[in-house]
Formats: structure tokens, C-alpha cells, sequence
């Protein structure tokens, strides 16, 4: 029955309260009063907050853009000072490396020259040492040759010797 005492009340009401001409004078006061304090809610509090948040970020924003172009300008500063101090590195260590390698020639220069003076000297000497060699090799076949010639004379012969006339032969030979 309850259900019934509302359906009852539904139909003697005429329908929906905001669709009564009745009350549209009421409902318009009442509207433009709420739009009026949310006009002025809006208009004193919360759009100045939002006005000066939106005007802090975009000074940030702008500082933050200020900050970025300064800090790329050093950025290529520094990249610059870069490549430059890179260049004249590689430029100082070619000059290092030309006096290193002038430096090394140099002492291998005098090095060289040191040795084929020793070489020089003992080659020098080699020679003097081969000659000394050689003339008493000269000698000493000579007084081979003479003690041999003796030697044979000798055998051959059964008389006495002249050593002096067996020693002219065999040096007249030996000169040619």
C-alpha cells in the first residue's frame, strides 16, 4: 500500500518541482544569487590564486630557458677551449716527439761515429798485426826454405856444405 500512497502523491504533485511554472520566480532569484557568490568566490579567491601560480611558472619557465641558453653557452665555450687546448696538446706533443727524435739522431750520430772510429782503429790495427804477420811469415819460410835446402843438399850430397852459398841460393830465389 505504500507503494500506492506514493504513486498517489506523484500524480497530485503535477510532475517534476523544477518544471512548475509556479516556482520559476523563486528558482531564477535562487540561480542568479548562487551565480552571483560564485562569480564573487571565483573572481576574489580562486582566480587570483590561479593567476599568480600560472604567472610563478611562467617566471620560472623563463628563468628556467635563461639558465639553459646561459649554461649552452658555456657549454660551447668550454667545448671550444676544448678542441683548442686538444689542438695545442697534439701540436706540443709533435714538438716533444721532433726534439725527442732530433735528439735520439743525434746521439745515435755520435754513437755511429764513435763506433766506426773504434772500427776504424782496430781495423787499423788488424792490418798492421796482418803485415807484421806477413813479413815474418816472409822470414820464417826463408829460414824454412834454407834449413830444408840445407836439409836436401845435404842428403844428396855427401860431402860438406856451404851454408853460406846453400843461403844466397835460396834468397835469390825468393826475390825472384
Amino acid at each position: 500500500m505504500a507503494t500506492e500512497t506514493h504513486g498517489a502523491e506523484t500524480e497530485s504533485a503535477g510532475g517534476m518541482p523544477q518544471l512548475d511554472f509556479s516556482t520559476f520566480d523563486n528558482q531564477i532569484v535562487w540561480l542568479l544569487i548562487t551565480l552571483v557568490v560564485i562569480y564573487f568566490v571565483l573572481s576574489r579567491v580562486a582566480l587570483p590564486r590561479i593567476g599568480s601560480v600560472l604567472a610563478e611558472r611562467a617566471g620560472t619557465i623563463t628563468n628556467d630557458i635563461a639558465a639553459a641558453e646561459d649554461l649552452k653557452q658555456q657549454a660551447i665555450d668550454a667545448e671550444a677551449a676544448y678542441e683548442k687546448a686538444l689542438i695545442d696538446a697534439r701540436a706540443e706533443a709533435g714538438r716533444i716527439v721532433g726534439e725527442t727524435k732530433a735528439t735520439i739522431q743525434a746521439d745515435l750520430d755520435k754513437a755511429i761515429a764513435k763506433a766506426d772510429a773504434e772500427i776504424a782503429a782496430r781495423a787499423a790495427e788488424g792490418e798492421k798485426a796482418i803485415a807484421a804477420i806477413r813479413d815474418s811469415a816472409s822470414e820464417n819460410a826463408a829460414i824454412v826454405a834454407k834449413d830444408i835446402a840445407k836439409d836436401i843438399v845435404a842428403a844428396v850430397s855427401p860431402g860438406k856444405i856451404d851454408a853460406k852459398s846453400v843461403t844466397a841460393a835460396v834468397t835469390a830465389k825468393m826475390k825472384g
